[in-house]
């Protein structure tokens, strides 16, 4: 029984609290070996943890990083050279939301991995369009990977089963851990902490977006907000006022990224 063990069944006994895991870590308590073992027998999905080579280094100076994410698909995604853009915004967008949110990432997804939190609305959004455009994209459930809360609604589960086949969708919690409302700000810290940059496409002034451009600023990440008309609850207009990069096209993404986009071969 070694700590990677111990850290797994901790996850699974808490239900992957993090301060709870911390509490019985540093208390150095004695675990039961058959104990430990039965618990990683019961465990369907895929997992690294913080010790692990693959364990993304950009996560670990988060405040309280996971100490173990559960995962299916290609976990070497966290690790790619490639830049990684965390993309989100309301669960209620507008047309002109879903509109922007396809076209830039239709861009995008050519040179960045796309992250986002696999919701309806906008990150469903990013998603898709990230696949559509031949893309890779990285989902961060709230929820256990064998309880995701959308499951009931047909396209999102086909997005889901299409993105742990094909692409990778990650947790801090093990398998049948449920949702709840307090998951999903902690999620978000996953989702800022795997990511260069961050691209906000449209959402109201108080919701989980700003709490996501508060860490990535924390980060010292670039945040790259859509404009909207001025007269609209905007979270995007709000953060440009704050010092957001100003983005109206997939072009300014790339500059505030400092990522060179490669020109066409049709281009002199």
């Amino acid at each position: 029984m070694n700590s990677r063990e111990i850290l797994v069944y901790l996850s699974l006994k808490y239900d992957g609290d993090w301060d709870k895991i911390y509490s019985d870590v540093s208390s150095k308590k004695e675990h039961d070996e058959e104990e430990v073992k039965k618990a990683l027998q019961s465990l369907k999905s895929n997992y690294i943890t913080i010790g692990d080579e693959e364990y993304p280094e950009s996560l670990k100076p988060m405040f309280k990083p996971p100490f173990v994410l559960f995962y299916y698909g290609d976990i070497s995604l966290l690790s790619d050279t490639h830049n990684k853009l965390a993309v989100v915004g309301t669960r209620h967008p507008t047309e002109y939301g879903q509109k922007i949110t396809e076209s830039f990432v239709k861009e995008l997804a050519e040179d960045f991995i796309i992250v986002s939190g696999l919701a309806i609305g906008i990150d469903s959004c990013a998603h898709k369009a990230a696949i559509n455009a031949k893309g890779k994209t990285v989902a961060v459930l709230g929820n256990g990977l064998h309880n995701y809360y959308l499951n009931e609604i047909k396209e999102n589960k086909e997005l889901f089963e299409k993105i742990k086949e094909n692409h990778l969708v990650i947790s801090e919690y093990p398998d049948n851990v449920g949702p709840r409302p307090d998951h999903f700000p902690v999620r978000n810290r996953i989702i800022v902490g795997i990511s260069d940059a961050l691209l906000v496409t449209e959402g109201k002034k108080r919701s989980g977006t700003q709490i996501t451009a508060h860490l990535m600023a924390c980060k010292n990440g670039n945040v790259c907000c859509v404009p909207t008309r001025i007269n609209e609850d905007s979270i995007c207009n709000a953060l440009i006022k704050e010092g957001a990069y100003l983005t109206d096209t997939p072009d300014d993404v790339y500059h505030v990224a400092g990522v060179v986009r490669p020109k066409s071969v049709f281009e002199t």
